[in-house]
């Protein structure tokens, strides 16, 4: 196809509008010039609904700088033209976070333009759709593992706490740490997962009702790490309830946004709490990540976790479903007729 064919045959997104205080989003048939510049342009093959995505399709959460813009924070696919040397047509290629769908626009999309130090080459023992199925959120996940071994914590100091563990960010660092050798515990409000959370590797499943918080400043020490993906009361109790010189990666706030909790855990028994970003990995930790996440730290489950694959046309069913807490694990979004799975 040629430059002029291709900037003239549209293409389907997914883009979210603002109406006063209204926000809607709604598949679209789009040109090239409807799309921010960038020197890679990448024929989608899958994306990936993430909390955010869903946030900010329904206007629950500022999640979109500017409007219109096209939704989605993932997306992988094959080089179709790029300007940029290190990328030739037909590579295939990943972007997760840097501000696609918040400030650019993003992965519900079948072409995507983007600077070309966003993307990430698709490193071998990964599949287009493993790299989505993983997303953001597997990404993430493997991103806590990392920070958490900058601090030297490892299996021997403890089981490691994961809160929120029926999402797509608590799933996958089931799967993750499990395989990475630590005994891992999962916290959820859903009993009927419990069997889908040990078939992930969970050694211990508990339910949020099951658990008395307690008042006082240091509980009973019980993690040599967490992983917390919720925020609020919980995020609290696990900083009061981590082993000395562990440490907790704060990644989610459904719970909450305030953090408000003792220092004398951090100053008696030396446990951290750290922050990440996936969206402003720098590109060097983002690359590192990534082939991490293709050989030692894959997922030995992603197929069940990842078991929901939609269309462009079902995102609003999406959303919602992630919304209403209905979701388990990752949904994969196909394009470009893609397989369900490959």
């Amino acid at each position: 196809m040629s430059r002029y064919e291709l900037q003239m045959t549209p293409f389907r997104a997914y883009r979210v509008h603002r109406d006063g205080d209204r926000i809607e989003g709604r598949l679209e048939r789009l040109e090239l010039a409807d799309l921010d510049p960038g020197d890679v342009l990448i024929r989608a093959a899958y994306s990936s609904v993430n909390y955010k995505d869903a946030l900010g399709a329904v206007g629950r959460a500022p999640v979109q700088r500017r409007h219109p813009l096209i939704a989605g924070v993932d997306v992988a696919g094959t080089v179709e033209r790029s300007d940029d040397p290190r990328l030739s047509p037909g590579d295939p290629v990943l972007v997760t976070g840097c501000g696609l769908g918040e400030s650019h626009n993003g992965g519900f999309a079948e072409l995507v333009r983007v600077p070309a130090d966003w993307v990430v080459a698709l490193p071998a023992g990964l599949t287009l759709w493993e790299a989505m199925a993983l997303g953001t959120a597997g990404f993430t996940a493997a991103l806590a593992l990392c920070r958490l071994e900058q601090l030297d914590c490892h299996p021997a100091l403890g089981p490691v706490l994961v809160t929120g563990s029926t999402g797509g960010v608590g799933s996958i660092a089931v799967d993750l740490f499990a395989k990475a050798g630590y005994t891992v515990t999962a916290l959820t409000g859903k009993r009927e997962q419990f069997d889908y959370l040990r078939g992930l590797g969970a050694s211990e499943v508990r339910h949020v009702d099951d658990i008395e918080r307690g008042e006082r400043p240091m509980e009973t020490p019980l993690w040599g790490a967490a992983v917390d993906t919720v925020g609020g009361e919980w995020l609290d109790w696990t900083v009061r309830t981590l082993r000395p010189w562990s440490a907790v990666v704060a990644i989610g706030l459904p719970a909450g946004a305030r953090l408000e909790t003792s220092l004398m855990p951090m100053l008696l028994r030396g446990v951290s709490v750290l922050g990440l970003t996936a969206s402003g990995c720098p590109p060097d930790l983002r690359r590192r990540v990534w082939q991490r996440l293709a050989v030692e730290l894959k997922p030995r489950h992603l197929e069940r976790i990842a078991s929901r694959t939609v269309e462009l046309e079902d995102l609003p069913q999406a959303f919602e479903r992630l919304l209403d807490r209905g979701n388990i694990g990752r949904t994969v979004v196909r394009l470009n007729g893609a397989p369900p799975a490959s």
